[in-house]
């Protein structure tokens, strides 16, 4: 009986470390898009559609996997305080399978103070659905200055 435990132990442990592999799988929603970079801006032809002037500078984007889609989360810093109304809006997906989003928020009414980098940093989110991450493959949040992606 001891000898049939072991041999099950041993199996057990054989079986459990090649599971380990799943975690580097593209199987794995948490892999879906890796680590955001900076990238070049992208110039699109043809109007703006949002009268809001681009965020000047985009610091971080992350894409955060969840139950039917995933969160396209970005950080921008702006010129002053008191930036508002702050939304990402798409742009159509070009036939290499990247979203494009423009950081688009409005500028303060009255005059506002400078102050510290953390005082201007504005966060936007934005929900897409596994049915539009399946022609997906790289997303971009671009602001007036610079752009991070994420890719698969």
């Amino acid at each position: 009986m001891p000898v049939a435990r072991s041999l099950l132990m041993v199996t057990l442990c054989v079986a459990l470390s090649g599971c380990g592999g799943l975690r580097q799988s593209k199987l794995n929603p948490f892999n879906w898009f890796g680590r955001s970079e900076p990238r070049e801006t992208i110039v699109l032809p043809g109007e703006a559609t949002d009268p809001r002037p681009l965020v000047a500078a985009v610091l971080s984007l992350s894409v955060e996997p969840m139950p039917g889609g995933a969160i396209v989360r970005a950080r921008g810093e702006t010129p002053t305080q008191g930036w508002w109304q702050a939304e990402l809006v798409p742009l159509e997906i070009d036939e290499n399978g990247v979203l494009v989003y423009e950081f688009r928020l409005l500028p303060p009414t009255k005059t506002a103070d400078v102050n510290t980098p953390q005082s201007r940093q504005v966060d936007v989110a934005i929900f897409v659905s596994d049915y539009k991450l399946e022609a997906i493959r790289e997303i971009v949040v671009q602001g007036a200055g610079n752009a991070r992606s994420a890719r698969r």
